[in-house]
């Protein structure tokens, strides 16, 4: 038996450990910065403290050393900046930091050198870019390989291997280099590769890529590349070169300083020519000194990574932020970032005389011995739905092909159907469903019958729909999803999310392509969470990882890391990120605009030069406290819950998943209805569906109304927010009352009539369809407010 192969998940295989290889060191932090803000603020408490002593010359010389002090690295900045071709706003500052010194206005330039290494601090840590640490992605490579020549099979270094080698490929290994399976047929898993962890089958002649893992037997590999040449050395280059060519942040401040700068100089000069006084220049300077650009957008920046980080939501420095802030576009990878990253099961169909709940027990009783990530899904079903699995003797596993067992003095296998195997129309029935539904299959088989099949797929994250919509909200224009996965699930899920594009069976080069292609249009975000997403998020603007279950390389090459697995958190980044270079903006404009009144009332004589510096602090101070609303909550980027309404998402939530079993028992019943032959049967399913409505489903949906509902509409808004589920309920309630009224007319006749088939068959299949819209809707619309 082989084990179906699913469409969006299975285990990852272990790996061998390689010698971990030497990564690129990042960039260290500049010492200057810390020093001069160390210098400056001594200086300026140390003035102060002279001058409450009364001590007015020592405390002028301390506010005069610190200015001077920041006047030096100030002018060197200036220096490389012009070097470069482009005057930043540090120029303002050296002028302003030189007019105080000039004449007398030491306090004045103190603070103005503070402010100038406070905003020099807070700026180098947000320019400075993560370097994308590659050294998972080295890691994963394997240094050697075991050639054969004749009957021996001797390691070598891989760097030796020449195409057309011989290799031995071993249980656990990674593939050395790229190649074409000879011998018997290797089961692999490519999730390195493609993010999709579904162990892939390569029969002899076809091609292997390097990186891929060996989840099966040993095999043997005829090399076609050398190393360098092979695929997995190409993801390395390619998250090399996509981050060096990572486009460098554009401080803010120096945008605006761009017209500010000339500005200044010009009011400056225009009120020493008029006036003939150097000090009315001075004055103008001292109102022009920029601590409105360089504090305002740095604090307002940092004030969002604050507040980012207590959502779980890393962002390695504030160019990165300012950039989500800016972001227009948004590519999303689909396994593990749109959906769970991890299989469960959707149905399960029986055979003819065998009820679901006995195939997925029995499934779970042999697959509890497997480490298969879908055996591991199959028995979490059965367990949430109180079928404890049973003993089996006998197990054995063969990688790719399926489990085996004895249960109960009879040998039971879970996983591929035999290619011989006879296909009964049932399972016919069962593979059609599971082509349409994009989902794989675990055959159950009792004596090389197959009497089940249990049907798994990676579901859609409950936050994905409510995350991107209120992205959009954010600002995000175009919402595209790039997977490896085929085009089938993929456009079916993009159509649920009413996503703009999709591009599927993309390798890792073709995602960076994708990510150049939209960057070249728009800030681009990249959203991923495997190392085959690496150089993807290295290219895009913002490369964010899904951390929680992520890969390492996926992490350390992102500029955002979601600590938590929730996609709905990169929303509420997003959110802060708009509103934190929002309220920046506003800060360094509003400051501008305060300062260009200053500097006309200096020029024309209204202001001297220490009237001046204490209106500037004044303005400062203003800007700087606007600049701090970044850290107070926004309230309406997501409802706050109390803990009762918590405490019962939760519950309604875990309910779900038990009650899977009465959608799955509906839909087998409408089923059976269109069995000829089968009407002692089907009144019968008929019977235990009308059971389990009344005895279980309708209870939970009478909860829901009166207890979920009214502890959410506060949160809300109202009643209307919950009245279609209401009216979901009402609907519900109606059709297990007709399917009840049918029970009891086939009590009264001794049998379900013909003229009962058409009406009861649409009422089961019509209340399976609202069953399962009803929770979709619940899960994405109010399950997904509680973490």
């Amino acid at each position: 038996m082989i084990r179906a192969k699913p469409s969006d998940d299975t285990r990852r295989a272990g790996s061998q450990k390689p010698a971990p290889g030497p990564a690129p060191e990042p960039a260290g932090p500049s010492w200057l910065e810390p020093v001069l803000l160390a210098v400056t603020a001594s200086s300026l408490i140390a003035g102060g403290v002279l001058r409450l002593l009364d001590h007015s010359d020592a405390a002028d010389l301390c506010w005069a050393l610190g200015t001077a002090f920041a006047v030096v690295p100030a002018t060197g900045w200036v220096v490389a900046a012009l070097r470069r071709g482009h005057a930043g706003v540090d120029l303002v500052a050296v002028l302003a930091l030189g007019g105080t010194l000039a004449v007398g206005e030491y306090l004045a330039g103190a603070l103005i050198g503070l402010m100038l290494a406070t905003g020099r601090t807070l700026e180098a840590a947000a320019q400075r870019r993560a370097s994308h640490d590659l050294r998972a992605l080295l890691a994963h490579t394997p240094r050697t390989a075991r050639r054969r020549t004749g009957t021996e099979v001797r390691p070598v270094p891989v760097s030796e291997v020449a195409v057309g080698d011989l290799l031995v490929v071993g249980a656990g290994e990674v593939v050395p280099v790229d190649g074409q399976v000879t011998g018997p047929a290797a089961v692999l898993d490519e999730s390195v590769l493609t993010g999709e962890s579904a162990p892939v089958e390569r029969k002899p002649g076809q091609t292997v890529r390097s990186g891929a893992v060996n989840a099966g037997g040993a095999f043997d590999l005829r090399a076609t590349a050398t190393e360098q040449d092979s695929t997995y050395a190409g993801i390395v280059r390619l998250a090399r070169q996509a981050g060096a060519e990572a486009a460098p942040v554009v401080r803010l401040a120096d945008r605006y300083a761009a017209w500010f700068l000339p500005l200044s100089v010009a009011v400056a000069g225009l009120a020493w020519l008029l006036s003939g006084s150097a000090v009315r220049a001075v004055a103008v300077l001292v109102v022009a000194t920029p601590c409105p650009l360089l504090l305002a957008a740095p604090v307002a920046i940092v004030s969002g990574l604050s507040r980012t980080s207590r959502l779980g939501v890393v962002v390695r420095d504030g160019g990165a932020l300012e950039r989500l802030g800016r972001a227009r576009t948004l590519l999303l990878d689909k396994t593990g970032t749109l959906t769970g990253g991890r299989p469960r099961v959707v149905d399960v169909t029986a055979a003819p005389g065998w009820k679901p709940a006995e195939v997925l027990r029995l499934a779970a009783t042999v697959d509890q011995y497997s480490p298969h990530v879908l055996a591991h899904a199959i028995v979490d079903a059965a367990r949430e739905r109180g079928l404890e699995p049973s003993m089996a003797t006998d197990v054995s596993e063969e990688a790719g092909r399926g489990a085996y067992g004895v249960v109960g003095g009879r040998r039971t296998a879970v996983g591929r159907l035999e290619p011989a195997a006879v296909v009964p129309e049932w399972a016919r029935a069962a593979e059609n469903r599971a082509v349409l539904d994009g989902a794989a299959v675990a055959w159950l088989t009792v004596e090389s019958v197959p009497v089940g099949a249990v049907m798994l797929r990676d579901p859609l994250r409950h936050d994905a729909p409510r995350a991107l919509r209120r992205l959009r909200t954010a600002g995000i224009e175009r919402i595209v999803m790039l997977t490896g996965d085929r085009p089938e699930p993929a456009r079916e899920i993009a159509a649920v999310l009413g996503l703009d594009g999709v591009r599927a069976e993309l390798t890792p080069a073709d995602k960076v392509a994708a990510v150049r292609a939209e960057r070249g249009r728009a800030v681009t975000v990249m959203v991923g969470d495997g190392v085959n997403d690496a150089p993807a998020l290295a290219a895009a603007d913002v490369g964010v990882a899904m951390g929680a279950h992520g890969s390492t390389a996926s992490s350390e090459a992102a500029d955002i890391v979601l600590t938590t697995d929730r996609v709905d958190r990169l929303a509420d980044a997003t959110s802060i990120a708009v509103r934190s270079r929002r309220i920046a903006v506003q800060s360094a404009l509003g400051g501008m605009l305060l300062s260009l009144v200053a500097m006309g009332a200096a020029a024309v004589g209204l202001l001297p030069p220490a009237v001046g510096a204490l209106l500037q602090e004044g303005i400062d101070v203003a800007v700087i406290l606007n600049a701090l609303r970044a850290l107070r909550v926004d309230q309406g980027a997501r409802p706050a819950l109390e803990p009762a309404a918590k405490a019962l998402i939760h519950r309604f939530a875990a309910e779900h998943e038990d009650l899977q079993d009465v959608l799955q028992a509906v839909r087998d019943a409408a089923a059976r209805l269109s069995d000829p032959g089968g009407d002692g049967q089907a009144l019968e399913s008929v019977r235990e569906v009308n059971r389990l409505l009344t005895e279980r489903l309708l209870p939970h949906e009478s909860a829901e109304e009166h207890q979920l509902y009214p502890a959410l509409e506060p949160v809300l808004g109202g009643p209307e927010a919950t009245a279609t589920m209401s009216r979901a309920h009402a609907e519900i309630e109606r059709l297990a009352g007709r399917v009840a009224a049918h029970v009891s007319l086939a009590d009264a006749q001794g049998a379900l009539g013909p003229e009962q088939l058409e009406d009861l068959r649409a009422c089961l299949y019509g209340l399976h369809t609202v069953l399962r819209l009803h929770f979709t809707q619940e899960e994405e619309n109010f399950f997904s407010l509680a973490p």
